[in-house]
């Protein structure tokens, strides 16, 4: 059975409720959206990714964050795309949040305030990969030694470490 193609015109996909709901708080803060496999993935500037997931979720449009994770496109610029995986029990939906960052400024705010559970991913995030969370309340390394150089899922990173 053939697959159906991606959808990613925004405007095929705005009468989706979680879409619709952040284009109507503020349209400049989404950049795109894909729908893929009965996956929705959407695009938003990486200055409003707090307020995107406090505008869904006071809505009801979520209210479970799953996860919080990071692909790393090297040498490709933007490198990377963090992405927030989304979960709503009632509407048994899930969306996915993604801001892309250049590899010489990866930085974004922390959704920590929004829900709590993003510390432990953003700290993660931050040790494996180098992305800063502004306003985290305890960002440090979580996995690696302290005194470790270096980002060691990044792409450039090397296999046997920095000698």
């Amino acid at each position: 059975m053939p697959l159906d193609p991606a959808v990613t015109d925004l405007e095929r996909l705005k009468d989706h409720p979680a879409i619709a709901a952040l284009l109507g708080w503020n349209s400049s803060a989404v950049q795109g959206a894909k729908f893929d496999r009965n996956e929705l993935s959407i695009y938003i500037v990486r200055e409003f990714i707090r307020e995107a997931c406090e505008k869904l979720k006071s809505q009801g449009l979520v209210n479970f964050l799953s996860d919080v994770t990071c692909a790393d496109y090297y040498p490709r610029d933007p490198r990377f795309e963090v992405a927030y995986h989304l979960l709503s029990h009632q509407r048994k939906e899930r969306v996915r949040l993604k801001v892309v960052l250049d590899g010489h400024d990866a930085v974004v705010e922390s959704i920590t305030p929004v829900w709590p559970s993003a510390n432990f991913f953003e700290r993660e995030l931050f040790d494996l990969f180098g992305i800063h969370f502004l306003g985290h309340p305890h960002l440090k390394r979580i996995m690696m030694p302290e005194d470790w150089e270096g980002h060691p899922l990044r792409r450039d990173y090397p296999v046997e470490g920095y000698r």
